[in-house]
C-alpha cells in the first residue's frame, strides 16, 4: 500500500485525483492540502510515501514546499504535477529535491505507475522528456560547476559505476544501458543502486543533476 498526500489549490483537481487513487487497492490517500505551508505541515504529520505536488499555488508555492519537505529528511518523496512540459518552475522543483514530474493531463494509468515508481525510489520522467529537460536544465548550470574538480564521491565509484552514472546523466533507461554495455537489466539496476548510494542521491533524477554538475553529462551528448 502506497500512501499519498494530494497538494493542489483547486478543490476539483484534488477531488479528481482522490477519486482515481481511491479506485485502486494499492494506493491510500491519507490527506489533502490546498497550499504549500499546509503541505509541509501535513507531510510531517502524516508521513506519506508520495506527495503529489502542484507548483503554482498562492502563498507558499510547490517549489518551496518541496524544498522544505525534502530538507526535513523524512520518508516522503515528491512527485511534481505541472501544466506545461517545460514549465520554468520544474527545474527549480527538481533542484529542490523532487523525484520527478508528470503533466496534469497524464493518463490515469501513467499517474498510478508514476506514483509506484517514485515510491520505490525511481524517477518518473520518460526518456524523451528527460532529454528535453536536461538540455533546458543545462542552461542553468554555471560553467565553473560543469568543469568542477573531481570530488570524493566520484573517486569512490568503480570504472563501471562511473560509466553507469554517465549513462544515467544522458537520460538512458536501464534497458538502453543494458544493451550498450551488454548487461542484464537486473545487473544495471544493481549498479544504479550502488551509484545512488555512493554519490548520496535520493533517486535517479538527483543522479542526473549530479552528473551535470560534475561535467559528466552535457546537452546533445551521445
Amino acid at each position: 500500500m502506497t500512501t499519498v498526500l494530494i497538494v493542489d489549490d483547486q478543490p476539483l483537481q484534488r477531488y479528481g485525483f482522490h477519486l482515481l487513487l481511491d479506485s485502486v487497492a494499492e494506493t491510500d490517500v491519507v490527506g489533502e492540502a490546498a497550499h504549500g505551508a499546509e503541505a509541509v505541515r501535513k507531510a510531517a504529520e502524516l508521513r506519506p510515501d508520495v506527495v503529489l505536488m502542484d507548483v503554482r499555488m498562492p502563498g507558499m508555492d510547490g517549489i518551496e514546499a518541496t524544498r522544505r519537505i525534502v530538507a526535513a529528511g523524512g520518508r516522503s518523496r515528491v512527485l511534481v504535477l505541472t501544466t506545461f512540459d517545460l514549465d520554468e518552475y520544474v527545474h527549480a522543483a527538481i533542484r529542490a529535491g523532487a523525484s520527478g514530474f508528470l503533466l496534469k493531463d497524464v493518463r490515469p494509468e501513467e499517474l498510478l505507475a508514476g506514483i509506484r515508481a517514485v515510491a520505490s525510489g525511481d524517477a518518473v520522467i520518460a526518456p524523451a522528456l528527460t532529454r528535453r529537460l536536461l538540455d533546458e536544465y543545462a542552461r542553468y548550470v554555471p560553467a565553473h560547476r560543469a568543469g568542477s574538480a573531481e570530488d570524493s564521491r566520484l573517486g569512490s565509484l568503480t570504472d563501471r559505476e562511473r560509466e553507469i552514472l554517465v549513462a544515467v546523466g544522458k537520460g538512458w533507461t536501464n534497458g538502453e544501458i543494458a544493451a550498450r554495455f551488454v548487461l542484464s537489466e537486473s545487473t544495471v539496476k544493481t549498479h544504479v543502486g550502488r551509484v545512488l548510494a555512493k554519490i548520496g542521491a535520493r533517486d535517479r533524477i538527483q543522479a542526473v543533476i549530479f552528473a551535470y554538475d560534475h561535467g559528466l553529462a552535457r546537452p546533445n551528448a551521445d
